[in-house]
């Protein structure tokens, strides 16, 4: 491999990893590790794309690798999460230590909805600014169910204009602050972005709006992509006629947001713009919100997920999620109780769609 690509890839890792599950050392050469809960945000449609509402969670089946999980958690819409039963924890033989359900911090971790918004303000945003700045001002007055909303914005670098708050107007005066700046790093702006949002708890959802092809970026889509399966959060994007307009944009922003479970726009007016956003305003609130602990899986490398639906309802409906996640590098006990880490695992695929 290239000097240039395994220093990215270890820039890459280090952003990744920076939240990450850590190891309790102990003595002997049992392996203890922490298992995180994976959370999934699931639209299920009939074949006109009408929400179908009212399932409940024995309608699901969730598998990891063709193993079927249990579901911890479920929610339908802006409804908070309940337990669904006692989570399995995984197999003793391998030491893994997770949260349950009893423990008080289990509901914080599925409880709300974040919402980073990440605006292109480059200088292809030089048409229609102010247009761009209202379809996304009641965008965000439209999120009366989201807990928090933060709002971002991009050229060449990126601006945190608003962190995550659940104080509206603060974030209006984000989305007004914004000018047209330079060249386009949308890449570079969107991994920052999956970064922080990995950082928060409860559902998270990353709405890009995009008016042209990314010109600066040294982060391949391919990886970002993939980052944001790994942490659970969906990518929206709105993309203008210019974006449209460039084939490899179209089709990356198309594969990006089916990955993570989103959805891709491409807007042709402000108008477009509008009812994209509140497409996407829909959407969330109609989401099913379901979270497992995996079972023990030898797999250290991309997991696959699916999740389908029993009886008649597999045939008439369709369900749209994350197709799978990456384990992050974590930390493993030595013999001599001494925490060391651990090498990442699976880097030979890095940057390819699953």
């Amino acid at each position: 491999m290239p000097r240039k690509s395994v220093l990215f890839l270890g820039v890459l890792f280090s952003l990744y990893s920076g939240g990450g599950a850590r190891l309790n050392g102990q003595q002997g050469s049992d392996l203890r590790v922490v298992v995180s809960m994976v959370q999934l945000n699931v639209a299920v449609t009939d074949k006109n794309s009408n929400y179908i509402t009212g399932l409940h969670p024995e309608d699901f089946v969730i598998t990891e690798d063709g193993i079927t999980e249990k579901m911890a958690t479920f929610a339908e819409g802006n409804a908070p999460a309940h337990n669904v039963g006692t989570p399995e924890v995984p197999a003793a033989q391998v030491g893994q230590d997770t949260g349950h359900a009893g423990d008080p911090t289990f509901s914080s971790l599925i409880a709300g909805s974040n919402v980073f918004v990440l605006f292109d303000t480059s200088n292809y945003m030089y048409r229609d600014f102010v247009f761009a700045q209202d379809a996304i001002s009641e965008f965000v007055r439209s999120l009366g169910n989201a807990d928090k909303i933060a709002f971002y914005s991009y050229s060449r670098d990126l601006s945190r204009a608003a962190g995550l708050t659940a104080d509206r107007s603060e974030v209006l005066r984000g989305v007004r602050s914004t000018v047209a700046g330079d060249s386009a790093a949308l890449y570079n702006a969107l991994l920052l972005t999956v970064k922080d949002a990995a950082q928060s708890t409860g559902r998270r959802f990353v709405v890009v709006f995009s008016n042209g092809p990314d010109n600066s970026s040294v982060v391949p889509p391919e990886d970002v992509a993939e980052i944001a399966q790994s942490a659970g959060v969906s990518v929206y994007m709105i993309s203008t006629r210019e974006a449209r307009l460039e084939p490899i944009s179209t089709a990356v922003f198309e594969r990006m947001t089916a990955a993570t479970g989103g959805k891709a726009y491409f807007a042709k007016s402000w108008k477009d713009e509008r009812r994209a956003f509140a497409s996407i305003q829909d959407d969330l609130a109609h989401l099913y919100s379901l979270s497992y602990y995996p079972k023990a899986n030898p797999n250290t490398g991309w997991r696959a997920i699916t999740v389908k639906l029993v009886g008649d309802k597999a045939k008439k409906y369709r369900v749209r999620t994350r197709n799978g996640y990456r384990l992050q590098p974590t930390r493993f006990a030595s013999p001599k109780g001494i925490a060391q880490d651990a090498q990442p695992t699976g880097s030979s695929d890095l940057g390819k769609y699953h």
